[in-house]
C-alpha cells in the first residue's frame, strides 16, 4: 500500500482496543506498529529486557523498511509501548496476540517453550474473557493445547483464534497492510467476526479471507512454505542439470514461467534459502509426517536439495582454483539470508563461508545491513568491509550470495580493477554473464553456461 502514512489511518477501525502483542521478534513488532498505527494501543511484551530497553528507546533491533519509523511515531503519541511485564499488559487488552517464536528442535520439530511459556503466564493473569490470537507458527493442535491451559489456569472463558502470519522480511510493513489473504481459524464465528473486525482496516479489494479451524489454518502457514520451499528447490536442481547438459536455466525458467499454471513466484535459481521461516518450517511438516506415519516425501526431497546446494555452489569454487583454497583470498557479497533484511538466521550465505574456511580460504565480507548480525555468529575468523568495492581488493574471487540491488548495479570495470585474479562465482545470477566476461571476468554462475 503506497498511502499508508503511520499515525493517519485510512481507514478507521469501529472501535479502539487495547491489545496486547507478545513477544517482540520480527512478527511481533510489525503487528504491533501496524495496529498502534491504525489507531489502537498496544501494548508489546518482551522477556528479553536489552531488547525492551533498546526499543523504549525508540531503536529496533532488527531492521526492516520503514519498521523503525512507525514505532518511533506511535510511541510518540502514547499508542506504541514495550514492557517486561507482561500481566500488565495482558490485564486490561480484551485481545490477546501471541507472537512468540517456535525454532527448530533438533528433531526438526516447532520448539513450543516460548508459547507454552507466555500461555501459562497468561492463565495466572487473566480475570475475565479474552481473545488469544495465535499469530506464532505451531504445529497441528496448538490451539486446543492453549486453550485447554487457559481454561485449567484461568477458569475463564476464552476463544482462541489461529491467524498464521504471511509477512515477508524485507516488506513485511506492506504485506501486514495490505495482504493477499487472511487467514483466521476459529471454533465458534463470533471469535472469528472479533479478529476480522481488528484486521479490517487492511483488507483490500484483492485480500482473500478464508474461514477455517484452528487445525486447518494451522496446516495452512506449514503448507504455503512447504510449497514455496517446493519451488526454490525445483528451480535449483534443474540449474544444477542446466550445467550438465550446456543448457541456460534463465532461459529455461521464462520458458516454464511463461506457463500461467506455474509463474515465476520463487522460480529464481541460486544457492538455496535460508531465513527464519522456511527452513524450519519445512522440517516442522516433514516431521509431523514422520510422527504421523505417514512421511511427506516431497518434504523430506526438499530438505535434501536445500541442505546440498550451498555445498555444491562452493565445490564449484573449489575446483575453479584446483582443488585447493589454501592461500586464496575471497569476497563473500551478501550474508543476510535475503535482500531488506539484517536477518541471518539458517542464511545460505554462512554456510558458504563455513566451507571456505574449513579448505583454508581468507575471507571479507560485505553486506548493506547485516554485518553486525553476522559478526555475532562468525567472530573474527572473517574481515568486515565498511564499501562494496573496497571490500574487493587483492581478492581472487567475489561470491555473490545475497541479492541485494547495490550488487546488481555493481560496475564490472571497477569491481575488475580492485581484485587481483577476476573471477565471479555469482550464487543470485544478478549478473549479466556477457558483461562481466566483457570486462575480464571467469564467470560462474547458477545453472548458466
Amino acid at each position: 500500500m503506497t498511502d499508508w502514512v503511520p499515525g493517519n489511518s485510512h481507514s478507521s477501525p469501529a472501535r479502539r482496543e487495547e491489545i496486547a502483542v507478545v513477544g517482540a521478534g520480527y512478527v511481533g513488532l510489525v503487528v504491533a506498529a501496524c495496529l498502534a498505527a491504525e489507531g489502537h494501543r498496544v501494548t508489546c511484551v518482551e522477556s528479553n529486557s536489552s531488547r525492551i530497553t533498546q526499543l523504549q528507546a525508540g531503536h529496533c533491533p532488527v531492521y526492516e523498511p520503514r519498521l523503525e519509523e512507525i514505532v518511533q511515531a506511535n510511541m510518540a503519541v502514547k499508542r506504541l509501548s514495550f514492557t517486561t511485564h507482561l500481566a500488565e499488559a495482558v490485564a486490561i487488552a480484551p485481545m490477546i496476540l501471541l507472537c512468540v517464536g517456535t525454532p527448530s528442535l533438533p528433531n526438526g520439530e516447532a520448539d513450543l517453550d516460548q508459547v507454552i511459556a507466555a500461555t501459562e503466564a497468561i492463565a495466572r493473569t487473566i480475570k475475565d474473557d479474552k481473545t488469544i490470537v495465535v499469530k506464532s507458527t505451531v504445529p497441528v493442535g496448538t490451539a486446543e493445547h492453549i486453550e485447554r491451559t487457559l481454561v485449567k489456569g484461568s477458569r475463564r472463558r476464552c476463544d482462541v483464534v489461529s491467524v498464521p502470519e504471511f509477512i515477508r522480511e524485507g516488506t513485511a510493513i506492506a504485506d501486514f497492510t495490505s495482504p493477499a489473504r487472511l487467514v483466521i481459524g476459529a471454533r465458534e464465528r463470533a471469535a472469528a467476526d472479533r479478529v476480522l473486525a481488528l484486521y479490517r482496516p487492511f483488507v483490500r479489494e484483492h485480500t482473500q479471507v478464508l474461514f477455517m479451524d484452528n487445525r486447518s489454518a494451522e496446516l495452512t502457514k506449514y503448507a504455503a512454505n512447504l510449497a514455496l520451499a517446493t519451488r526454490v528447490s525445483l528451480i535449483n536442481e534443474l540449474a544444477r542439470l542446466a550445467e550438465l547438459v550446456g543448457a541456460d536455466i534463465e532461459l529455461v525458467r521464462r520458458g516454464i514461467a511463461s506457463d500461467p499454471r506455474i509463474g515465476e513466484a520463487f522460480m529464481f535459481p541460486g544457492v538455496g534459502y535460508g531465513g527464519s521461516c522456511l527452513p524450519k518450517d519445512v522440517r516442522a511438516i516433514a516431521q509431523l509426517g514422520r510422527s504421523h506415519g505417514s512421511p511427506l516425501l516431497v518434504a523430506e526431497a526438499i530438505l535434501a536439495v536445500n541442505n546440498a546446494q550451498p555445498a555444491w555452489f562452493v565445490s564449484k569454487i573449489i575446483s575453479h582454483f584446483g582443488n585447493a583454497l589454501q592461500g586464496r583470498h575471497l569476497t563473500v557479497w551478501g550474508l543476510a539470508f535475503k535482500p531488506g533484511t539484517d536477518d541471518v538466521r539458517e542464511s545460505v550465505s554462512l554456510h558458504m563461508i563455513e566451507g571456505l574456511l574449513a579448505h583454508g580460504a581468507t575471507v571479507t565480507v560485505y553486506d548493506p545491513q547485516a554485518m553486525a548480525t553476522a559478526r555475532a555468529v562468525l567472530g573474527d575468523r572473517v574481515t568486515y568491509a565498511t564499501e562494496m568495492y573496497t571490500s574487493l581488493a587483492n581478492a581472487d574471487a567475489v561470491v555473490v550470495a545475497t541479492e541485494w540491488d547495490e550488487f546488481v548495479r555493481a560496475d564490472p570495470v571497477r569491481m575488475r580493477s580492485a581484485m587481483r585474479i577476476a573471477a565471479a562465482f555469482d550464487g543470485r545470477n544478478v549478473f549479466d554473464p556477457d558483461r562481466m566476461r566483457g570486462s575480464g571476468f571467469v564467470y560462474h554462475g547458477v545453472g548458466r553456461p
